[in-house]
């Protein structure tokens, strides 16, 4: 709702036709339920629908204009994600001929002009290519972590400024975004979805620390197993086990050597600003 940094919530990150669409994701790590929503139209508290789906059905996920319709349904009000800094954004990428975008094998050209596209006959090799700054995607990711050693994680985020329509990050996805377990810990992730959903690394760095890693080697290993096939995504992760001991990891690339992250405590009557050097 305070548009943090406008790369969360309404208002923000105008996908290839201008349109804000958001991706949300709880999980409750004493009962592993998981509610989570994407591509999320017209409803601005995407991870209270996320909740929504947790709570109110047997389902996980609920997913584009059908889970805008149920969170309609659940008494969350319908109003434009767009604002006039949207807009804008929007109407500058149109204006540059669409760069940067995520379309490959395409013609026209998706590095020249604008769409609409249509696949090309023969398919080249591409490389992978780093489009996304740090600013043009991030994720709010929170772990809570309460006395009785419950533990909880979320993920909230508009995705990657002119996404494709359609596309869903890693934010929503369990063990990707986030994952919890009141037996080992939590973890969250941000960066570039698209690479680092493909690797589970909220997932892995939960098992690392139910078998003993700490959280910042939790962190680290997770962040280390995407670079061995993507050396230069952008991303991070933050880890806390059930004892209140906590990490982050970075991946280094340039314009990106430190993660900072904040903690809250009930011994800190204000959040605390860390950081972790990338690597």
């Amino acid at each position: 709702m305070e548009q943090c940094d406008g790369s969360v919530g309404y208002g923000g990150s105008p996908d290839e036709s201008g349109e804000t669409t958001l991706d949300a994701m709880i999980m409750n790590g004493d009962t592993m339920e998981v509610g989570a929503v994407a591509d999320l139209r017209r409803i601005k508290n995407a991870i209270g629908v996320a909740r929504a789906v947790m709570e109110q059905t047997y389902h996980t996920m609920l997913v584009g204009e059908s889970a805008s319709v149920f969170a309609e349904n659940m008494g969350f009000v319908a109003e434009d994600l767009t604002t006039n800094k949207s807009m804008n954004i929007f109407s500058q990428w149109l204006k540059g001929n669409c760069q940067p975008n995520y379309r490959k094998n395409v013609f026209p050209d998706p590095s020249k002009s604008c769409g609409p596209y249509k696949p090309r006959a023969t398919l080249r090799q591409n490389k992978w290519a780093q489009h996304a700054n740090t600013h043009s995607h991030d994720t709010i990711g929170m772990i809570a972590l309460d006395q009785d050693g419950h533990v909880a994680a979320g993920t909230s985020t508009n995705g990657l400024t002119h996404k494709v329509p359609g596309r869903v990050g890693d934010s929503p996805i369990v063990g990707a975004g986030a994952y919890a377990d009141s037996s080992a810990g939590a973890a969250a992730a941000t960066g570039d979805g698209d690479v680092m959903m493909r690797f589970l690394p909220s997932y892995l760095a939960v098992e690392l620390m139910r078998a003993g890693a700490d959280p910042s080697a939790a962190c680290k290993t997770a962040i280390s197993r995407i670079k061995r096939h993507y050396s230069e995504f952008f991303g991070a992760i933050i880890c806390a086990n059930t004892t209140g001991h906590y990490g982050a990891a970075c991946n280094k690339v340039p314009g990106f050597s430190q993660f900072h992250y904040m903690v809250s405590n009930s011994e800190s009557d204000t959040p605390l600003l860390k950081s972790v050097d990338c690597f």
